[in-house]
């Protein structure tokens, strides 16, 4: 019988270990990024290789949704260096796709072999995570939500 204790103590003190390293990971997060600073990076939207990058993305289809990534809006942010290093911060729409660990080398192979691109990264994050509001005009029409 005191043994059975000691474990129900012991797993109760463990979950209350747990949650307080998740809180003060929540807070070291909190802390790092200022308030009112943007999740989502900005984009080199006036690069002269932004609108070729755009169009690389968009031949890019979720398997499972008929619509390209950037109209999904899994495309959160596109910066593009002095020296043509792209990189893309996207998301999934879900962190258990099934294609989580391919779609990222769809991105490079799509956005790499353009003129000017010497190198493509992908970031893959989850936050914030996707909602179908990220959704563009385009993607809900085909989608049947216009």
């Amino acid at each position: 019988m005191t043994e059975s204790i000691d474990r129900s103590e012991t797993a109760a003190r463990s979950e209350e270990e747990a949650r307080e390293a998740s809180q003060k990971d929540a807070a070291a997060i909190s802390e790092e990024i200022p308030e009112g600073v943007p999740l989502i990076s900005p984009s080199s939207v006036e690069h002269p290789l932004f609108p070729e990058i755009e169009a690389a993305l968009r031949t890019i289809y979720d398997p499972e949704i008929p619509v390209n990534i950037y109209d999904l809006g899994l495309v959160y942010s596109i910066r593009v260096d002095a020296e043509g290093v792209v990189r893309i911060e996207m998301t999934l729409t879900a962190p258990g796709c099934p294609v989580a660990g391919e779609m990222p080398g769809w991105v490079v192979d799509a956005v790499e072999p353009l003129p000017g691109v010497k190198q493509a990264e992908v970031e893959l994050v989850w936050d914030p995570p996707w909602t179908m509001d990220r959704l563009t005009d385009e993607a809900k029409l085909e989608l049947g939500y216009l």
